[in-house]
This record gives C-alpha cells, structure tokens and sequence, in this order.
C-alpha cells in the first residue's frame, strides 16, 4: 500500500498566524466586520428601550421612541383651500389679453408704410452698437434715432432705432442679418397698429426678447391711431458693398 499522500498546504496555526501578521487589511476587515455586527445587535435592542430613552427614534408611529424627523405644520389652513391638487387645467379666454377674435380676411400687405429696425444692447456691447450704427447711417437714407440708454416705450432694454420705407426692406434686412454683429434687432412694420406691430408682425434676427407692448392702449372706437411715418434723417456718403 502507498502512504497516504501529504496535503499541498499545511493549514496550521502557524501559517494562518503568519498570515495575519502579513495581511493588516485582512485584520482591519475582520475588526469592521466586528463593529458593524456590533452595531446591528445595538440597533435590535434599542427598539425595544422605554419611550423616555432620548436617543431612541423609531420609524413606525405609536412604538416607543417613535419621532417625527419633520416636525408637524403650522395650525391653520391655506387661503387657496384644502383642493387645489385636484383642480381641473383651465383653458385660458385668451392668451393675450385684449387680442381680437379672428380675422375674416387676411389684411393688404399694402397696409405696411415703413419699417423700425431696432436694435438692442446693453453695458457690454455698446461699441457694436455704435459701429453698427454708423454703418447704417453711411450707406442708407434712414430716420435715425437717438440712443435709448433706459427702457424706452415697449423696449424693455437700451436700443436706438432707425426708420427706413419700404423700397429699402429687400436690402435692408439681408444686410442686418450678415452684419447685425451678434446684437438682437427687432425689424417691425408701420401699420397704425402699434400693439400688432411690435408683438404680431415682427421679424428678429438673432434671438428675440420680450417686448412690452401687450397693455399698448388701444384707439378708442372710431378712432385711429396715428400712423408712424418715416423721414430720414441721413444722407449715405459711402457706397454700398454688394
């Protein structure tokens, strides 16, 4: 017969002592382990402690030591009522308010007088403002405007303004839009509806901004308002580029 075979590895005390002894995070893992046991068995028996323990804090209302992490409301009731939550989505009578029903027929484009290009800036880019400015003053026989440092009319924000008629709308806008310089420009009509011009029949170039013109007042019946006419201002002393 064969001795029986030997085993590969001597798990003796000493080798699982060496072992320790070279593994400080096996020990450090088995010490956690210890405490977290620890804590757990502390955790079952403060359950059970008597409702004037301070350091008990259950979760189920009516256990001992049950209390609330959130502390209960203020009496009294919400003048909005107890129901708001289940309140139905209301449709609005109208967006905007004062709006008139739908047109029968659309309007004549022939409506259109002249045209406002406004054009906004503020603290950081007044210099392209300025440039922009001038460039329209050489080349185009517009109304300029003068500088609107505050809020000025529906205009919530600095802006100068230039008027120019309708023959110059195919030129005009194509030429703000490749050198509007980043700046927000709103181009509206002149119709003797102010209100509709400013919010309805507007065209932007780069991004658009509010505009305060819903409380616009309106003409009383019988009444028009008065038309905004264009007469310019400029003589153009440089070429235009095309």
């Amino acid at each position: 017969m064969h001795p029986d075979p030997q085993p590969l590895v001597d798990v003796g005390d000493d080798d699982a002592h060496w072992a320790d002894l070279l593994s400080p995070t096996r020990r450090r893992l088995i010490a956690s382990a210890g405490l977290a046991a620890g804590g757990l068995a502390s955790a079952s028996t403060a359950t059970a402690a008597p409702r004037g323990d301070s350091t008990v804090n259950t979760t189920e209302p009516g256990r001992p030591g049950f209390r609330t992490i959130v502390p209960p409301p203020v009496k009294g009731s919400s003048p909005w009522g107890q129901a708001t939550a289940s309140e139905p989505t209301p449709r609005p009578a109208s967006v905007r308010p004062g709006e008139a029903t739908l047109p029968t027929r659309p309007r004549a484009y022939t409506a259109i007088k002249s045209y406002h290009a406004h054009i906004y800036f503020d603290e950081d880019s007044f210099e392209k403002a300025a440039l922009l400015r001038r460039w329209a003053a050489e080349r185009f026989p517009v109304e300029l405007g003068n500088w609107n440092l505050e809020p000025r009319g529906p205009h919530i924000t600095p802006s100068f303004y230039f008027g120019f008629t309708n023959d110059l709308l195919p030129v005009l806008v194509p030429w703000l839009q490749l050198n509007s310089l980043g700046l927000t420009i709103l181009i509206h009509p002149n119709t003797g509806d102010g209100r509709a011009d400013h919010l309805h029949y507007a065209l932007w170039v780069n991004r658009a901004q509010p505009v305060n013109a819903y409380n616009w007042p309106a003409p009383k019946p019988g009444e028009r308002e008065p038309l905004e006419e264009v007469f310019p201002n400029v003589v153009p002393t440089v070429p235009l580029e095309t």
